[in-house]
């Protein structure tokens, strides 16, 4: 009874500075791959919806632990269940900086993905051993220097690649993630676990990561070569019984890792359906723009180097830092529904102007910063929007599912955004051409639009 009561270990300076760097090094790593993307796909030989791959496997996996990782640090302790994932993370980051091939690389960063599972544990941590005041601003800390991270990899990717090679893009900050975790050890204190009745769903993660990655697989294998239908109907079905699979094991599961029961309050379907929308099309966005600024300049590309790129997407990596904040601030005055309203008419406005007019590198980093702006500004409305609409219990499960979604969509739309491009490659080069990128921005303006009909529709269902 005596241990029952015992107070937690007060968090000094470093241990808080430890799991700030961690945050750091880990938001570097998750953010190399964006700017050397068209470095990599020369480098492996592979084709632009295959180059997808690389970042969503990562997406896919941080998609399906980040519902489970809040509910493993409660049942085990947030640092043993911490430094374990960092042990995945640091394979995975090894795996990568020595990956032969395509396949090798996909490998790595599926482990790599686990990463997004370090935030709710350094959440936990900290509310374990501060007290609220000081908990928000550590959290606050944590979450600052992680998107600072992934900031600093968009900038350094370039220059560790082209002066040393792009395995080290991977190698160098798994090596600073490794001393990091060794220090959070050290310095961290144990939390005790909370005894729970609640089980993990390892079934529906199973079938969520097999829906996900059977998807994003077919849809390399349906652009990238002549299948027959036969085999094309065979991956339909195969996606679509994974999926439906996992409805049904969500739908009867005591403790399911995504309550779908919570799709049916109208504020939540709505929000899950917009923030689908902006992100498939932000996603397409995120693929495309790197893509057009690697394009030969000799043509109707810029032939940016893994540098430049890195340097050319750095506004929009600040823009989306910055929206995070005002979404908030955003929805409380205007309203959610003006946020998303606006924001889909300021992408859609945008995207459809850059299928007309992309002839200097100004205009891809107007649009990059503006787009995610929109972005970022539209998702972090809705999810306070949700977060108020639902009861207090609910939160949790529902801010859940929403990033759950945003993940996906993110996935979606740069694995449709290299679909386009595959599509439209040039047979003896392997080029796409400059009509796909048309088509690329066109179609994401085109999603972003569809946000503004989704807004009317649901608007009489929220209200009720």
């Amino acid at each position: 009874m005596s241990e029952a009561v015992v107070s937690p270990v007060r968090l000094g300076r470093l241990p808080i500075g430890a799991l700030g760097i961690l945050a750091l090094a880990l938001g570097t790593l998750q953010s190399v791959v964006e700017p050397a993307l068209p470095l990599l796909q020369r480098e492996l030989g592979v084709s632009p919806a295959e180059g997808a791959l690389v970042g969503n496997t990562l997406l896919i996996t941080g998609a399906v632990v980040t519902p489970v990782a809040g509910k493993l640090g409660d049942r085990y302790g947030g640092k043993r269940v911490l430094v374990r994932l960092m042990a995945v993370v640091s394979a995975g980051g090894l795996l990568a900086g020595l990956a032969p091939n395509l396949p090798a690389l996909l490998l790595g960063q599926v482990l790599q993905g686990v990463m997004v599972g370090a935030l709710p544990l350094s959440f936990i941590l900290v509310r374990k051993h501060l007290p609220a005041g000081e908990s928000q601003v550590a959290i606050g800390l944590v979450i600052a220097l992680f998107t600072g991270g992934g900031m600093v990899g968009t900038l350094i990717a370039g220059p560790i690649a082209e002066g040393l090679s792009w395995n080290w893009m991977f190698a160098l900050p798994t090596i600073a993630i490794i001393a990091t975790t060794l220090a959070v050890t050290r310095l961290m204190p144990d939390d005790p676990p909370v005894e729970s009745d609640d089980r993990i769903d390892w079934p529906g993660v199973v079938l969520l990561s097999g829906t996900l990655l059977a998807f994003m697989l077919g849809l390399v294998m349906v652009t990238n070569g002549d299948l027959p239908r036969l085999a094309i109907g065979a991956i339909a079905v195969a996606v679509a019984a994974l999926a439906t699979g996992w409805v049904v094991v969500e739908r009867r599961a005591a403790s399911p890792m995504v309550d779908l029961r919570m799709l049916a309050k109208p504020a939540m379907w709505s929000s899950c359906v917009l923030t689908l929308v902006i992100t498939t099309s932000f996603g397409m966005v995120v693929l495309l723009l790197p893509q057009l600024f690697a394009i030969s300049a000799d043509g109707y590309g810029f032939g940016a180097g893994t540098t430049d790129i890195g340097l050319f997407l750095l506004p929009g990596a600040l823009a989306g830092a910055v929206s995070d904040s005002v979404g908030g601030i955003a929805a409380r005055r205007f309203g959610p529904r003006a946020v998303v309203a606006v924001g889909a008419v300021v992408t859609a406005v945008t995207l459809f102007a850059l299928a007309s007019v992309h002839t200097a590198e100004w205009q891809l980093v107007l649009a990059k910063a503006l787009t995610a702006f929109a972005a970022g500004v539209g998702t972090t409305a809705l999810v306070a929007r949700t977060a108020t609409a639902v009861e207090a219990r609910d939160t949790g499960i529902a801010t859940g599912l929403l990033v759950v979604t945003r993940v996906i969509g993110v996935a979606l739309g740069a694995q449709v955004g290299g679909a386009i491009l595959a599509a439209g490659a040039d047979p003896t080069t392997g080029r796409p051409a400059e009509s796909a990128f048309v088509t690329g921005f066109a179609v994401a303006g085109l999603v972003a639009a569809l946000s503004l009909l989704v807004v009317r529709i649901t608007k009489k269902g929220v209200q009720a």
